[in-house]
This record gives structure tokens, C-alpha cells and sequence, in this order.
């Protein structure tokens, strides 16, 4: 589902824990590290697509976790060329992103990178809350930094 500017709408995920770092994950395949992230797919809420991708990225349920917030609007990256694929009849520009920041309720042990059949992530850690703005490709970084800030006074709560 690609929206009229080329822009595929997505969720990101931002998974805290009680000294407020963030879960950072490594691709599979690559030596390439993220927070977890996947489209919405028609028909499915934001929410529903944060909780889906969740499970399918991180192994973790809808109660293993408190959703804290979320960004108000769609915060956008464009895809390298090199990236992208082809998309039917629209040209596929990159992603359109809400937010979310949630608190993991469970632990450590609860996160499973395994409950997909073909696993996103093969390793994770957990890092300080402004690491990932240096840590992440180029083309992602002005959504990171937006997302952190924006949902930075959220870890007060």
C-alpha cells in the first residue's frame, strides 16, 4: 500500500525498559542495527500493525508491554534508490512512520527473535536512549532524531 506520494505507511517501535534504554536490534543477514519497524497493512490500525509487527520482530504480546505514547504525525524517509523496488503503477519513494515508545513490562528473557519464519533480527541489546541517532544509516537518521525527541518527556511518566 503505497499513498499517493509514494510513501508506504509504517509503524516504528521504540521498546524501553526500566532505566530508559531503548532496544536496538541487528538485521539478519547484514551488520545493520534498528529499532523494529513494519508496514500497516490495509484495513489495520496503526495500533494493530504496532502490536502484529511486535510480535512477529521482538517475540513480545500486547500485554508483555505499555505503550507510553506514540508521535503525533507521519515523520517520512525516502529510500535510496539502491533500496528501493519496484511497486506496481506508483513510484515507491520511501516510508511514512508513526511512532510509538513503549515500556517493557516482562523481561529480558521474553524477547524472541524466532517467532517469525523468516526472523527479522538474528541479535539485540539494549543501548542509551540517544545512541541509535549516531548508530543508525544516514538516510533514517532525521526520522530518529524526530521520534526521540518527540517522545523523550515521555520517559518521565
Amino acid at each position: 500500500m503505497i499513498d499517493r506520494d509514494g510513501y508506504r505507511p509504517n509503524v516504528g517501535i521504540i521498546i524501553t525498559n526500566a532505566e530508559n534504554q531503548v532496544f536496538w536490534a541487528r538485521r539478519c543477514r547484514c551488520d545493520g542495527w534498528q529499532f523494529p519497524q513494519g508496514g500497516i497493512q490495509r484495513k489495520e490500525t496503526a495500533e494493530e500493525a504496532l502490536y502484529r509487527e511486535l510480535y512477529e520482530e521482538v517475540g513480545l504480546e500486547h500485554g508483555q508491554v505499555e505503550i507510553r505514547g506514540r508521535t503525533q504525525g507521519w515523520l517520512r524517509y525516502d529510500l535510496p534508490r539502491a533500496y528501493q523496488r519496484p511497486s506496481g503503477t506508483r513510484r515507491f519513494r520511501g516510508q511514512k512512520q508513526v511512532w510509538f515508545l513503549l515500556r517493557l513490562m516482562g523481561c529480558d528473557a521474553d524477547v524472541r527473535l524466532d517467532r517469525s519464519s523468516a526472523p527479522e533480527f538474528d541479535e539485540w541489546r539494549w543501548v542509551d536512549y540517544w545512541s541509535p541517532i549516531d548508530a543508525i544509516v544516514d538516510f533514517k537518521r532525521q526520522v530518529y532524531q524526530s521520534a526521540l525527541t518527540e517522545l523523550a518527556p515521555l520517559l518521565l511518566r
